[in-house]
């Protein structure tokens, strides 16, 4: 397998150019285009649409907020083995939006499908934005002939117009694509996400859209999102809450030329999720950086558990704790802090066999600090924007990786702002 993956987790980048994105493969049997409908003003796009003129299977994960957008509602009712077309729009999550806002999908469906002589059941819907304000219909729906009109193949610079056109409080669009080698074949895979702020996706305001051409089964492509979502969305999060829109879909055209994949132990299967998992890793990881206000991001490595659920509760712990985030933002080595995030969970932990390290250093073992601390080497260390804590529980096998960024006085402005 050859994987040309592009991982742009660099601060630098924060301030990109067209070179400055991946090379975005072109997936066959897919059409893109984006517009503005004047749901924030016209110098940006804010509504896009993807289409599959052949038709395309998809498997999602959304979130399990009790309070969820009336578009995910409708999504898991939709036609998975043959959808027609993705609608997205920002500035408004239709969620608690009554019946306006199931009535305005449903409206949306029925233009869409008569123009396009489909099924409103092979229409999927994806919405971003303030919760509880009326769904802007009249405008989405004044922009349909154009983003109809638009549709073309995607190239890189339209994929950059797509990212950018899903954004929120985001500073940056988020981008990612692999090509996994099969024989004499290519399968393309090619991703995008937003994401910023309300980030702790459970699932199952935060999106990815993943579209490939690899020739694959319903069955396989539903095990290999559900498994790999765990590890990669499911292990993220800036802020602690779960928004009522989060939802990760891939769609296969199934255009490529290899042999079907249906039997998720063969190699081609293994090497096309390995490539789909860094895809999602990577847009993963793209999303915490753009943490609102985010200046550091933290890697935070959970092993010796009893099992891996119980790691991951134990790394999330950490991971959400707003004086973990807050120590991390002033470089400031409190590993005490880690230690009480440790401690709160429901894991049965024997506290003297802990072990914490942050970046290469040891911090405690035995119950204790250990004598060859060196505060100042850690704090040098926790200067720098890409930190590592490790802590190990002793008790066993389980594992996790969770993934965050730092808590700092612009986050507090950018929500504090947000509707302003």
């Amino acid at each position: 397998m050859t994987t040309l993956f592009q991982n742009f987790f660099k601060k630098k980048q924060l301030n990109r150019v067209t070179k400055d994105f991946p090379e975005m493969p072109s997936i066959d049997g897919l059409e893109i285009s984006t517009v503005s409908a004047g749901l924030y003003n016209a110098s940006r796009d804010d509504v896009s649409l993807f289409y599959f003129p052949d038709g395309a299977i998809f498997s999602g994960v959304y979130t399990k907020s009790s309070t969820r957008s009336v578009c995910i509602d409708w999504n898991v009712k939709a036609n998975k083995k043959d959808i027609r077309a993705l609608l997205v729009n920002t500035r408004n999550a239709n969620a608690y939006t009554g019946k306006q806002g199931l009535n305005s999908i449903i409206e949306l469906s029925k233009f869409f499908s008569d123009k396009k002589k489909i099924s409103n059941k092979q229409i999927l819907f994806a919405s971003t934005g303030v919760i509880g304000q009326p769904f802007p219909l009249a405008k989405i729906k004044g922009a349909l002939p154009s983003l109809i009109e638009k549709l073309k193949r995607p190239i890189k610079l339209t994929w950059i117009k797509q990212a950018l056109s899903i954004m929120t409080t985001d500073t940056f669009g988020k981008m990612s694509c692999a090509v996994v080698q099969t024989n004499k074949d290519f399968i393309n895979i090619a991703g995008i996400a937003k994401g910023s702020g309300m980030i702790a996706p459970n699932m199952a305001t935060m999106f990815g859209f993943i579209f490939t051409d690899a020739n694959i089964s319903q069955d396989v492509l539903n095990k290999m999102l559900k498994r790999n979502t765990e590890n990669t969305f499911n292990a993220i999060t800036v802020d602690g809450d779960t928004s009522t829109n989060d939802m990760v879909l891939v769609f296969s055209t199934k255009k490529a030329k290899n042999r079907i994949i249906n039997d998720i132990n063969s190699k081609v299967a293994k090497d096309f999720e390995k490539a789909l998992y860094e895809v999602m890793l990577d847009l993963s990881k793209q999303v915490v950086l753009d943490g609102e206000g985010a200046k550091k991001f933290l890697t935070i490595n959970v092993t010796g558990a009893s099992n891996d659920r119980f790691a991951k509760e134990v790394a999330m712990s950490i991971a959400n704790s707003p004086l973990v985030k807050t120590a991390l933002a002033g470089s400031d080595p409190n590993w005490g802090r880690i230690l009480m995030a440790v401690g709160k969970t429901n894991e049965r932990i024997k506290k003297e066999k802990i072990e914490i390290k942050i970046g290469d250093s040891l911090i405690t073992k035995y119950g204790m600090q250990v004598p060859s601390y060196d505060e100042q080497k850690v704090k040098n260390y926790m200067l720098g924007d890409d930190i590592v804590f490790d802590v190990n529980l002793n008790l066993g096998k389980g594992k996790f990786t969770a993934y965050t960024c730092d808590f700092n006085a612009e986050y507090i402005s950018i929500n504090a702002d947000y509707r302003s």
